[in-house]
């Protein structure tokens, strides 16, 4: 066993698996803590490395691509503190960090364990059910439904539309930028109708806009990783992916013949709006056009 235990947490190495513990020291990010321990098979890891440092040092873990959803789902843009994948060393436990290192090295070594990507997940992601109260509402993911509750801070169309519940089978894709606190972030679940409908995130009765709290704003990846997991893997799909991790043109949308029907449902419920006076004619008049462009 090859164990290094510090304030910013624990890995545990025991031949097969990697063993990785958040710490409780308030220094740890909450997205760390609530996200828990993690459990990285050998076969999923492409590396790693010990960058020593004067005063503190870094553990880092480089997995294969296609092998971990979080990953995936964040697309490279979890902030380096919130990296489980990251680990801070004292300078005087530098020693400890290397062999750790070591021991993984010579283990993929002696299991030849390929760098190529992985036709699936091997993490298992975030487990279920999750729940995460943002600044446009809270989401919820049982495992086979996402449900969306919006705020009261919520923008009125959402509002109006009432609270969302979607089934994974109806998803093509999910989307997830992170609240910097200079620009918002969103979190969207693009289905099969709305997948040519990219309405702005604040008017997106499918999307939540990330502008608040961005401690508590960057749960949602949370959520964004227990779905991809669930969702098929990029391998599966005809186009494959981009290089930032997100899914490629080969995700499930409507076949050109179904974007016709897709566009006035979402034109009617529109009109509906506007009737009812949930929308004003300005209102109105921004978000079809909004609409009318995501199917240009």
């Amino acid at each position: 066993m090859a164990e290094i235990i510090q304030r910013d947490g624990t890995w545990a190495f025991d031949g097969s698996t990697v063993r990785i513990t958040p710490g409780l020291h308030r220094s740890v990010p909450l997205f760390r803590q609530t996200y828990g321990e993690i459990t990285v098979p050998l076969e999923a890891v492409s590396g790693v490395v010990y960058e020593p440092e004067r005063k503190r040092g870094r553990l880092r873990m480089r997995l294969r691509e296609g092998a971990d959803p979080l990953l995936h789902a964040t697309g490279g843009r979890l902030p380096d503190t919130a990296d489980p994948y990251r680990l801070t060393v004292d300078a005087d436990r530098s020693g400890v960090a290397e062999y750790v290192a070591e021991e993984i090295r010579h283990a993929l070594l002696l299991d030849q364990i390929p760098k190529e990507p992985t036709t699936t997940y091997l993490l298992a992601g975030p487990p279920v059910p999750v729940s995460v109260r943002s600044s446009d509402g809270t989401v919820s993911f049982d495992g086979s439904q996402v449900r969306i509750d919006w705020a009261d801070t919520s923008d009125r169309v959402k509002r109006a539309t009432g609270p969302r519940i979607i089934g994974v089978g109806d998803l093509a894709q999910v989307e997830w930028l992170p609240n910097s606190g200079y620009e918002d972030g969103f979190l969207r679940f693009v289905t099969r109708e709305t997948a040519y409908s990219k309405l702005p995130p604040e008017r997106d009765p499918y999307t939540l806009d990330l502008w608040g709290n961005v401690r508590r704003d960057l749960l949602t990846a949370l959520v964004a990783a227990a779905v991809t997991a669930r969702l098929p893997h990029p391998s599966t799909r005809g186009g494959g992916e981009h290089t930032d991790g997100w899914p490629g043109a080969g995700a499930a949308v409507p076949a050109p013949a179904d974007q016709h029907d897709v566009l006035l449902r979402r034109l009617r419920e529109l009109g509906e709006l506007h009737r009812d006076g949930v929308l004003t004619d300005e209102e109105f008049a921004m978000t079809k056009a909004a609409v009318l462009r995501g199917f240009s």
